[in-house]
């Protein structure tokens, strides 16, 4: 934008949900903004400010004077532990008690010397809390979404479930009753041959008063009020629930994968610096992989919210180990609900010269190195875009929320995904790792995989890329106008 004086540069305020799945690609988006000639300052909850600057250093987030972090409370009681706070209890919290803190930190920044006033406030779909700030100023609000446009799809339909008896449940027994969880639903415009268990999971509870569902239809029905709604795919990859959702929100915008137009777009070195991850990386992984053949590595990660039996960890332990195939396996110290993950000596004897482990990593530029040739997966929607711009297929376990709709896209819809039941069994994760990295199925869906890939990438292609396309009309035809 050339050389533009402080008080005419535009200044946006990012703030995403505070969990690891939700800060990444609002970072991301931040970037790119910043790229393009915005102030910016990104609102973390203390929580995670603390966090970060424990995982990447204490100036991590210091020298880009364009670029600011902030911080406000959560509302949740204090505590050390090194993990993604409980979701419901946070949902709660935030939806409650940060819109004063959120309102007089934009208050702070609008008197701020050397600080442009807040032209507009770029917010994740679950902090719409953010939409009475930016309605009081007269600014524009854009409400970023995180999920896949299909997740979003299903989320917005919510009331319509509970308006036609499918949630809640009528007793405990629906919660495991195959018959029911596989209802079709057939009535969703932009979702074809969808299931009752391929909606997003908050609505498996017999609890009217349910406070997850109550969650969700309050932010979606506030999304109405959104400037426009941001979505992290492509038009190739969700052409029909991406239409759907435009027929029934404001102007929806997808303009991913942001990884892509991030590289495409984004040269400053020191903003590409700028990390988000909450847990501090291995990256000795990365040497490991180097001295891997190509496409000869499973990687198994489960996300930063997953939360599993110690009975399960076992059982994937111990599928990975007599599927005799090379593996990278992230294990967060939490990932065994209510305990340490601590995985069986015998296990870790057995599988030494070909497996390694690593508490967290940097994942994109793992699931891109060349050794890589499956993902095994929780199924999150960055997870799933990552695997596909990189062209790995993926096995896929999802845990909660969408992940079990994005299961189901990645299986049935893309071709680049076989689903492990949730009751795991070493047997069939065994089975299944065999066929992902040497089965004809698995060559199938790598061979998908990569024509996934090249149409991700063609989104991102300067100035005709349909993502690009869009990230340009959402600046000048939204967050640069005055509402």
């Amino acid at each position: 934008m050339g050389s533009i004086s402080i008080s005419e540069k535009p200044h946006a305020v990012c703030i995403p949900y505070p969990a690891q799945g939700h800060i990444n690609p609002m970072l991301k988006l931040a970037k790119l903004l910043h790229s393009h000639g915005f102030h910016i300052t990104f609102v973390n909850t203390d929580f995670n400010h603390h966090r970060l600057l424990k995982s990447r250093g204490p100036t991590a987030l210091d020298g880009l004077s364009s670029f600011r972090f902030e911080s406000i409370p959560d509302g949740l009681p204090p505590t050390d532990v090194d993990a993604t706070q409980d979701i419901p209890s946070l949902c709660q919290s935030t939806r409650r008690l940060c819109l004063q803190p959120f309102k007089q930190l934009v208050s702070k920044l609008n008197c701020s010397p050397n600080v442009p006033r807040v032209s507009c406030i770029v917010s994740d779909g679950v902090m719409s809390f953010t939409l009475d700030v930016a309605e009081e100023l007269g600014v524009p609000e854009v409400l970023f979404w995180t999920t896949s446009a299909c997740g979003f799809l299903a989320y917005v339909h919510y009331q319509q479930l509970v308006d036609r008896g499918y949630t809640p449940f009528k007793d405990e027994s629906y919660l495991s009753n195959k018959e029911y969880l596989d209802t079709k639903i057939d009535w969703i415009p932009g979702m074809k041959d969808i299931r009752l268990r391929d909606i997003p999971t908050f609505i498996r509870t017999t609890d009217p008063e349910d406070g997850m569902i109550d969650f969700i239809l309050s932010e979606t029905k506030r999304a109405k009020r959104a400037s426009a709604i941001v979505l992290n795919t492509t038009a190739s990859l969700e052409q029909a629930a991406l239409e759907a959702v435009s027929s029934l929100l404001p102007p929806v915008f997808s303009i991913g994968p942001l990884q892509l137009l991030l590289e495409q777009q984004v040269d400053d070195s020191e903003l590409k610096s700028l990390g988000s991850n909450l847990w501090k990386e291995d990256r000795t992984c990365l040497q490991w992989l180097d001295q891997m053949s190509p496409n000869s590595v499973v990687y198994v990660n489960f996300g930063s919210i997953t939360v599993m039996t110690e009975d399960q960890l076992k059982e994937f332990a111990w599928g990975l180990a007599n599927s005799e195939q090379t593996f990278l396996w992230v294990i967060r110290p939490d990932l065994v609900a209510g305990e340490t993950a601590v995985l069986p000596p015998e296990f870790v004897e057995a599988t030494k010269e070909r497996g390694m482990l690593a508490n967290w990593c940097p994942q994109e530029e793992v699931l891109k190195h060349p050794a890589i040739g499956g993902f095994l997966t929780h199924s999150g929607w960055n997870s799933t875009l990552e695997s596909i711009v990189s062209g790995v297929p993926m096995i896929c376990w999802p845990f909660f929320a969408e992940q079990q709709t994005n299961c189901r896209y990645c299986c049935t819809e893309w071709g680049i995904g076989m689903e492990i039941d949730s009751n795991v069994k070493r047997q069939e994760i065994e089975k299944q790792v065999k066929e992902l990295m040497g089965g004809e199925k698995g060559k199938e869906m790598r061979n998908r995989a990569q024509q996934w890939k090249k149409l991700a990438a063609d989104a991102a292609v300067p100035h005709s890329g349909s993502s690009w396309q869009n990230l340009d009309n959402l600046i000048h035809k939204v967050l640069l106008q005055s509402p």
